[in-house]
């Protein structure tokens, strides 16, 4: 398994990823929602604007001009928490300064050299992204021994922990960011070669992360984001049974909000329980009413969007189809469609758990007991994933 990370570099996974676009620190909480949804990990990383137009930046200029990364979530909470019903557009027009949380140590510039198994390192240990000089002449080093260049073995970090930079250097001065979810990509693409440890359960790799943030569904949903949980950004919700076990019925995540109607979301933050905000919830009785925001687009204009009032629906917010099937009790139609948490069993092997990440787009799943699918026992994200690969005796790879 050691040559899948040893003999790829960091390099290798930017090969047809597109130039970095930058989003500023000047731009409004509305740009950010349209930005959000056309990126990856439910997030984006902020930029502070060049001091001068025509400065030609290297990588460490670029870097030291990164702020911090904003998801999904953090703007419905910041929503739900400004009163946008009182002045939507005035709320909607905030610079993302505002909302955003400076965190520079989220993304780290590499060379394209560096070897896989430190990025991996790098990853593990909190970096979000990694931003990658493009040259014009990188056409990968995907083959044996490409951990030399030009006679000389690659460098894994300098005393002072940056990665140590090589010839490959961009003349361009064009960059891309990788995310945790390229990585994990690229790895799943080598499953044939890192058997065994695919087929493995999680729970004997030591994935599961026990120490998880939730919510009882009978308090209110804002109260999930008192204190939000960066890695995974996500809260299950939860009943207590008799005997003290976890019952997960949802969560209150970026991930489950990347695409929603964040006025909507915000609305059903502020005014409805946590079991209701995931359930989802159309109540035919109280007079509860709010602005009526297009469901289909998110980021349309407010001053359109007029005074009208209508009945709140959690089918609004964005997570359930118009086939969505319910049962109605006592004037209440319970939903459950997209806002199903995504969960696995402490039996699954990580290659399912990968592939199931993957295909729903998710920055981590939930994990349930073998016997029961609704009892939690934890949640596994990216960093567990790559926290479990490294350590895997066979991923072990000494120092040139």
């Amino acid at each position: 398994m050691a040559s899948v990370f040893i003999y790829h570099v960091i390099g290798d996974l930017t090969v047809g990823k597109p130039e970095m676009f930058e989003f500023f620190e000047t731009e409004t909480v509305e740009s950010a929602i349209r930005a959000i949804g056309e990126c990856t990990e439910g997030g984006i990383p902020v930029w502070k604007r060049k001091q001068h137009k025509g400065l030609i930046e290297n990588g460490d200029l670029r870097q030291q001009r990164f702020v911090g990364i904003v998801n999904s979530l953090d703007i419905v909470t910041f929503l739900a928490r400004e009163g946008f019903l009182e002045d939507q557009e005035k709320v909607l027009k905030t610079p993302i300064s505002e909302v955003v949380m400076p965190n520079y140590s989220l993304l780290k510039l590499v060379d394209p050299g560096m070897r896989l198994i430190d990025a991996l390192e790098l990853m593990k240990n909190g970096v979000r992204r990694l931003l990658v000089p493009k040259s014009v002449a990188w056409k990968g080093m995907s083959k044996r021994f490409s951990v030399l260049y030009n006679g000389k073995w690659l460098k894994n970090l300098d005393s002072s922990g940056n990665a140590t930079t090589s010839r490959l250097t961009s003349s361009n001065n064009k960059f891309c960011c990788l995310s945790r979810e390229d990585v994990i990509r690229f790895i799943i693409g080598c499953l044939g070669a890192l058997a065994p440890l695919p087929l493995c359960p999680i729970s004997s790799l030591g994935a599961i992360n026990s120490n998880y943030f939730y919510v009882d569904a009978s308090a209110p949903a804002l109260e999930a984001t008192r204190k939000l949980p960066q890695d995974p950004c996500a809260v299950a919700v939860i009943e207590t049974n008799t005997d003290g076990q976890h019952k997960i019925i949802g969560e209150i995540s970026a991930t489950k909000l990347w695409k929603c109607d964040y006025l909507a979301a915000a609305w059903a933050l502020a005014n409805l329980s946590a079991g209701q905000f995931v359930m989802g919830v159309e109540d035919h009785t109280s007079p509860t009413s709010f602005p009526d925001f297009s469901t289909n687009s998110p980021t349309h204009d407010s001053a359109s969007s007029g005074s009208r009032l209508r009945k709140f629906s959690s089918r609004s917010i964005g997570f359930f189809s118009n086939q969505a099937s319910s049962a109605i009790s006592h004037g209440r139609s319970m939903y459950r469609g997209r806002s199903a948490p995504l969960t696995c069993k402490a039996t699954s092997s990580l290659a399912a758990l990968m592939a199931q990440m993957l295909s729903h787009r998710a920055t981590h799943v939930w994990v349930t007991e073998a016997e029961s699918e609704d009892t939690l026992v934890g949640v596994v994200s990216y960093t567990d994933i790559l926290s479990a690969v490294i350590k895997h005796p066979s991923t072990v790879v000494p120092n040139p």
